[in-house]
């Protein structure tokens, strides 16, 4: 795979284009609270379209994806929505390769984490 941030072990992938990075916030926040999937992305696709992407089981993906839309729905920011049941590797890597995401998550070298705890 092109990236590790797309590191697939479930078996489907959700997705909710949403307008502005305050519903989008919304939107993930419904959807992590709604089902047991975790949000690996929050791509921006261009100016204020800004899709979240989850992984989970397939129920756990509808569900969540069904409250985002609805909460985007809400919030008058839904773009649009798709969910993709066991995708195939090709597909995990053309979304790893072009969707990354918007925030980085920054972490500390194991050295500097052991090198902080002896003093």
């Amino acid at each position: 795979m092109a990236s590790d941030s797309f590191s697939f072990e479930h078996d489907a992938m959700g997705f909710v284009e949403i307008f502005g990075l305050i519903a989008a916030t919304e939107v993930a926040d419904v959807m992590l609270k709604s089902a047991n999937i975790h949000v690996k992305s929050v791509c921006n696709a261009d100016a204020g379209l800004i899709t979240v992407v989850c992984t989970g089981d397939l129920a756990a993906c509808k569900a969540a994806v069904d409250a985002g839309k609805a909460a985007g729905t809400r919030l008058g920011a839904l773009i649009g929505s798709n969910l993709i049941g066991r995708p195939l590797a090709d597909t995990v890597e053309l979304i790893s390769g072009h969707a990354g995401s918007m925030f980085h998550i920054a972490t500390a070298p194991a050295a500097k984490l052991a090198k902080g705890k002896k003093k």
